[in-house]
């Protein structure tokens, strides 16, 4: 696998937190900006990588960075370690006994007046838009054993779908909370021995899991790896689909691969669903001596159609651009949609430009990013009253290699190729992470 020094450029951790306000501005913000970007992803404690690959990356304590939006300034910036028994273990040890003991480094979701930052597996945190963390999270007494990163909120019902993936058993756990948080379905699903799920699809009447050829290999902890994951040629791909509230998994074999994430899902009538996302043909392989791991390919945008009435699924490549982190409207989450966005990723060492897709004629629009800067993943705001699914902004936050810093870009969702409407520019970097949300103000 490509080995990255972690330590130097758009990865670079932060050592402090910090409150900045009044952010310069090029451009004009739209007014109906009024609230957060959250961008969530792993920083060391101590602001120092150990470790140059993916495994040394992804476990490593949460850090949060929120821009604030508000009457078309860029009121301030802050940055925090999510609170919990890890960082308190280093900064404040007589509170570690009161914190969570998880790491949500992942993602950040508001869902029945909550808004929760998302731990790959973990308790999930309470926390607000301004990064003030407040426990276990309150509202979602579901959720008190742990879930997926990637659970999925229906626009129409209000509910969320999850799951929860474990290499002790029980292996594997399905899950519906209520539009108030409330519990509706925890179902127990027997897969054969635990893998790698990372992400999920959700339908009007479905849910969708994804049992690849990525699992554990518990040895590999003897020999010095963070994480105990590595493709297996042995296993076979499968979609599992659930009706949304309960009942048997029917299984649908597919060719081998790795999903990281789902671009949406959606009932073509009845019987057919179909499932876009970002497929690798293989991902995570070790070497040959085990020393390491072979370069993975790019992920591509692929779709898979799944006929429930024949019981077999048909696969295609939508595009061969290589992608990730992929976004859409999120109101459109499990219902039929047109229009995607995701990170364009020219090589194994690099994200950089937003890529949209308009999926009913194939037409695709590119923001590009200079050479030697990175971007994140695209955060798609609607606006407010929008009576089309792509009317609204593209947030993207974009690593500037010069000046080791970073600028938040809000671009017309329906053009990419123009101009940014505005650039927020910050005097420091937000370092590459994973996932965030736009979160509106809420009144009060």
């Amino acid at each position: 696998m490509t080995r990255f020094d972690l330590n130097t450029g758009a990865t670079a951790p932060l050592a402090d937190e910090t409150d900045l306000t009044d952010l310069p501005v090029t451009g004009t913000l739209p007014l109906e900006l009024d609230g957060a970007l959250v961008r969530n992803g792993p920083n060391p404690l101590r602001g120092r990588f150990e470790g140059n690959d993916v495994l040394s990356w992804w476990p490593q304590p949460a850090m949060l960075h929120a821009i604030t939006l508000r009457d078309g300034r860029a009121m301030g910036y802050r940055n925090r370690w999510a609170r919990t028994r890890l960082w308190a273990r280093e900064y404040a040890p007589a509170l570690a006994a009161d914190l969570p003991d998880t790491n949500p480094n992942v993602n950040v979701l508001r869902h029945a007046g909550e808004t929760l930052a998302l731990a790959e597996g973990g308790v999930p945190l309470a926390m607000t838009a301004g990064l003030d963390f407040l426990g276990a999270c309150g509202r979602h007494p579901g959720l008190a054993g742990g879930m997926t990163a990637h659970p999925k909120i229906d626009a129409v019902t209000g509910e969320l779908m999850s799951f929860r993936a474990h290499w002790e058993r029980p292996w594997l756990r399905y899950g519906v909370a209520d539009a108030h948080g409330r519990p509706l379905l925890d179902q127990l699903i027997e897969v054969p021995e635990p893998s790698m799920m990372h992400d999920m699809a959700i339908t009007a009447r479905h849910s969708i899991l994804l049992d690849l050829n990525v699992a554990y290999d518990f040895s590999m902890l003897s020999r010095g790896y963070r994480m105990p994951l590595r493709w297996h040629d042995e296993r076979q791909s499968r979609l599992g689909v659930i009706p949304r509230h309960g009942g048997p998994v029917r299984w649908f074999e597919v060719a081998p691969c790795f999903i990281q994430h789902v671009v949406n899902a959606y009932e073509a009538d009845d019987t057919t669903l179909v499932l876009d996302v970002v497929r690798y043909p293989e991902y995570l392989r070790l070497s040959r001596d085990g020393a390491g791991f072979v370069d993975s390919p790019l992920g591509v945008l692929w779709r898979y159609v799944i006929d429930q009435a024949g019981g077999g699924v048909s696969e295609r490549q939508l595009d061969d651009a290589g992608i990730e982190l992929p976004r859409i409207n999120d109101g459109r989450t499990g219902h039929a949609y047109r229009y995607a966005y995701a990170v364009h990723q020219p090589n194994n060492r690099e994200m950089r430009g937003v890529v949209r897709y308009d999926l009913e004629t194939g037409a695709r629009q590119r923001y590009e990013v200079p050479p030697g800067d990175q971007n994140s993943e695209p955060v798609f705001v609607p606006r407010p009253g929008a009576q089309s699914e792509d009317d609204g902004w593209v947030l993207v936050c974009v690593y500037r290699q010069e000046g080791d810093r970073s600028d938040v870009v809000v671009l017309d969702a329906r053009d990419l190729t123009a101009a940014p409407l505005a650039t927020v520019r910050l005097p420091r970097r937000i370092p590459a992470g994973f996932h965030g949300a736009w979160l509106p103000r809420e009144a009060g």
